[in-house]
C-alpha cells in the first residue's frame, strides 16, 4: 500500500508568504487531489510541517500564519490513517518517528509531494530511499524557488525543480504524473519481481 507524504504544504510558500513558489495555487491543488484520493482509498497520509529554530530565518516561526499548513490541509480529526509530524531540519524522517508510523500502517511505498523540491522534498526522498522505501514524486505537486549564487549563476524556479527531480530520478525515485502516481511504485515492484 502506498502512503502519501505531504512535505511542508504551508502558507509561507503562498504568494503572500516569505518563501513564495511560482504557480503555487496549481501545485497546491494537485496536492489536495492526492490527499483526496489517498483518503478515498484509505491510504495513510503523513502531513509534515517545518518550523525554523530560534535564530534562523523569520519564516516558519512556530505559531505564525506562515508556519500553518495551507487552508484545508492537515490530518482529519480522529483518523488513525493520518498524522502530523513537525520537523526543524530539511528531512521528514530525521527525529520525527515517521518511518515507524508508516511501517505500522502497512505502507510498502511512498508518494512524496510538497515544497521545496530542491530542499525538504529532495532531502525527504533521499532519506526514504536510503531506508529502503520505493518512492514516487509527482512534479506537478511540488515546486521550488529561483536560486542565485555569485559564482555558480542563476536558475529559475522551474530549472531548480527540474534539476532536483532529475537527481532524485537518478537515485531511484519514480517520477510520475498525477494519474499514475498511486500505481507507479506497485508497477515497478511487479517488474522487479518478474526480473528477479
Amino acid at each position: 500500500m502506498q502512503a502519501l507524504i505531504v512535505v511542508d504544504a504551508q502558507n509561507e510558500f503562498s504568494a503572500h508568504g516569505k518563501r513564495p513558489v511560482p504557480d503555487h495555487d496549481a501545485r497546491l491543488a494537485a496536492i489536495r487531489r492526492h490527499a483526496e484520493r489517498a483518503r478515498h482509498e484509505g491510504r495513510p497520509i503523513a502531513w509534515v510541517r517545518h518550523h525554523n529554530r530560534p535564530g534562523e530565518s523569520p519564516a516558519f516561526v512556530p505559531g505564525s500564519w506562515g508556519a500553518e499548513l495551507s487552508p484545508g490541509l492537515g490530518p482529519l480529526d480522529r483518523s488513525q490513517a493520518e498524522a502530523l509530524f513537525d520537523k526543524d531540519v530539511y528531512g521528514a524522517f530525521t527525529g520525527t518517528g515517521l518511518d515507524d508510523w508508516l511501517r505500522q500502517r502497512g505502507a510498502d511505498s511512498l508518494l512524496i509531494v510538497g515544497f521545496y523540491a530542491h530542499m525538504c522534498v529532495s532531502t525527504s526522498v533521499r532519506e526514504a530511499l536510503v531506508r529502503g522505501w520505493r518512492v514516487a514524486v509527482d512534479p506537478r505537486a511540488t515546486g521550488a524557488c529561483e536560486v542565485r549564487h555569485p559564482r555558480l549563476g542563476d536558475l529559475s524556479a522551474a530549472e531548480v525543480a527540474r534539476t532536483a527531480l532529475l537527481h532524485l530520478a537518478h537515485m531511484g525515485a519514480e517520477i510520475v504524473n498525477e494519474e499514475e502516481a498511486t500505481g507507479a511504485t506497485e508497477a515497478r515492484r511487479v517488474r522487479q519481481e518478474a526480473t528477479a
